[in-house]
């Protein structure tokens, strides 16, 4: 049977990066199934060839405002309620499907009106991400009152999507959510998109040289947002690091991403690392393969101990060896192939760099290990199928 299903994604949909990609692959890999997909997002973002996107109107002030943790949201959200009312009063979905706390508030609202079931797709935690951002800090009263605010949210869906079991645990421990709500569905990558075999190594060769990357070099890339609580600082160190041992052969660093761009090149300077660091800025999702196919070595410093991290299957489908920081979630997603530094341990990120760097063997390993098990256990055609099982299930009750 097919199921309209009312995305409600509190975001500038679509932008390349984190959480967007999630929302872009789960639509239209549910489409593919023959279901119905309405995404109703804010009135910023990049519209998608095959997606019904539904957009707020701009608001009357801070037109080019780029949407984060901060007051405006309040507005931005209100909006998107406003226009997510219209939609299903008009529409009539058979579910709602919540990305965020903020989308599955809005959607418990909707889901209580049409008396529909209601879906959160889980991607971090509301307060520990306010926390990340800098937002506030942990023990006042504006971190209670949002604490409050996020034990409610999670309690009012039918079922929750948890990027990883790691959040499954967060939920079940810190919010006493039921374990039967909860439905691990890890990111996944599109096996087509990131497929190592669609670049020959002339174009590889053609795209290192337009980049002004030297051929003899072993490339680290990464590719995400470039923030603190991702580690780019410390990514930014063992590059220092590095350049100081200056044995065997040169390591240097692609960073693709955004914002903060001016800050984190000023860093490089700083670090006496300009001439090995490339930062090109924001890279569209078509084009991602491509950029990180340069690679040799991927890394993520990423800190975070409730977000997930989808941009290691990326890496992985690719076939890179990646260099991870030890968390849980990373743990998930890599298993025993990947080559962990315990957090904030930038020499041993260094290390654990250079020591790849100088085995193109263990390299090659790695890398394939990595894309058998992408392949294996994160494909989006497995996701879909596995939500379209939750869906049924909540509409036959």
């Amino acid at each position: 049977m097919s199921i309209h299903v009312l995305m409600i994604a509190p975001t500038s949909f679509f932008s390349d990066y984190g959480g967007h990609i999630r929302i872009l692959e789960e639509a239209f890999a549910l489409q593919a199934l023959g279901h119905r997909i309405t995404i109703v997002t804010y009135y910023k973002g990049r519209d998608i060839p095959g997606l019904d996107i539904r957009r707020t109107a701009p608001l009357p002030y801070h037109a080019n405002y780029e949407v984060g943790s901060s007051r405006h949201k309040l507005v931005f959200d209100l909006y998107l309620t406003v226009r997510a009312l219209r939609v299903a009063l008009r529409e009539r979905p058979d579910l709602v499907h919540g990305h965020m706390h903020e989308g599955t508030l809005i959607g418990w609202f909707l889901s209580r009106l049409l008396r529909i079931p209601l879906v959160f797709d889980f991607q971090g935690g509301l307060t520990a991400e306010m926390i990340d951002h800098k937002f506030m800090r942990p023990g006042g009263k504006t971190f209670h009152f949002f604490r409050a605010m996020e034990r409610f949210i999670d309690h009012r869906p039918q079922a929750i999507l948890t990027s990883s079991k790691q959040v499954q645990s967060h939920l079940e421990s810190d919010f006493q959510v039921p374990s039967e709500r909860i439905v691990p569905l890890p990111d996944c990558v599109d096996l087509d998109r990131f497929n190592p075999d669609r670049f020959t190594p002339a174009q590889k060769r053609g795209m290192r040289t337009a980049l002004g990357i030297p051929e003899d070099v072993c490339l680290v890339v990464y590719l995400g947002l470039l923030t603190e609580y991702q580690g780019i600082p410390h990514i930014l160190q063992a590059a220092a690091q590095l350049k100081t041992k200056n044995e065997g052969r040169p390591v240097h660093f692609l960073m693709m991403g955004f914002p903060n761009l001016p800050t984190y090149r000023q860093m490089a300077f700083d670090l006496d690392v300009a001439d090995r660091v490339l930062f090109p800025g924001k890279i569209p999702y078509d084009d991602a393969p491509l950029y990180l196919s340069l690679g040799d070595i991927a890394v993520t410093a990423k800190m975070s101990a409730t977000e997930g991290s989808g941009k290691l299957l990326n890496y992985m489908a690719l076939g890179l060896p990646v260099v991870a920081y030890d968390t849980p979630v990373h743990r998930e997603y890599l298993g025993e192939f990947g080559e962990y530094v315990p957090v904030g341990d930038v020499a041993g990120l260094a290390g654990a760099i250079e020591g790849l760097a100088g085995d193109p063997a263990r390299r090659g390993r790695l890398g394939r290990a990595l894309a058998e098990r992408t392949a294996a256990c994160f494909t989006w055609p497995a996701a879909a199928r596995q939500i379209e099982t939750l869906y049924e299930r909540l509409l036959a009750r």
